[in-house]
């Protein structure tokens, strides 16, 4: 049977009988192995209940109280330079950052990017950069928003963008997700209806893994 070496921190202790009507009062004054083996017990259940109380003030926190609060500014993310957009007969806002050299955008196939997406105000909502790896998508066949097909593979008035090439794209409601809320989870959205979204593309390469 294991026994507390606490309960032996003084050597030839005296004997010790405790009296019958004994208070809580005399329990914290006594000197006794008694109090000395009790110790551990109590700063153990103080720093459970500090613990939890911790984890309940974490879950609080990370609750979202508003669809406004999910809005969140991710860590990790790039900022590229302003610039001056073109419009399309769409609405779609482009412009060029660097023009790539490399395979153009093909069509319904899966390509790499890299990108940082933002609402209007400048707010990032979103961001392959924060997750450290490249976002893989299907061009064309209505996988992804409208406002992404069409600044990448180009139409009306819009050039396709190149491998390697970096894109700055401003996309209206109507081509990004309309009127109605998205990235909803549990009543909470992270994306408002009728919200302007401005992505920084990076076209990173053609997908060459195994995914159809």
């Amino acid at each position: 049977m294991a026994v507390s070496s606490l309960a032996f921190s003084s050597p030839k202790l005296q004997p010790f009988t405790p009296k019958p009507t004994a208070t809580a009062a005399t329990f914290k004054a006594s000197s006794s192995p008694q109090q000395i083996q009790s110790t551990p017990t109590i700063n153990k259940k103080k720093i459970l209940q500090v613990g939890v109380g911790i984890l309940a003030a974490s879950v609080v926190a990370l609750t979202p109280l508003t669809a406004d609060a999910t809005r969140i500014e991710y860590y990790a993310t790039t900022a590229e330079p302003t610039c001056d957009f073109n419009f399309a007969r769409s609405g779609l806002g482009y412009c060029d950052i660097a023009v790539g050299s490399g395979q153009e955008a093909p069509y319904n196939q899966l390509i790499n990017i890299h990108y940082t997406a933002r609402f209007g105000d400048g707010i990032v909502f979103d961001s392959s950069y924060k997750r450290g790896r490249p976002l893989t998508m299907r061009l064309g066949m209505g996988k992804v928003i409208k406002g992404l097909d069409q600044g990448i593979l180009g139409g009306e008035g819009v050039p396709p963008m190149h491998i390697g090439g970096k894109r700055k794209l401003q996309i209206p409601p109507h081509l990004a997700y309309g009127p109605e809320p998205a990235g909803c989870f549990s009543g909470d959205c992270n994306i408002p209806g009728n919200a302007t979204l401005v992505y920084d593309i990076k076209f990173v390469e053609i997908y060459s893994g195994n995914r159809k």
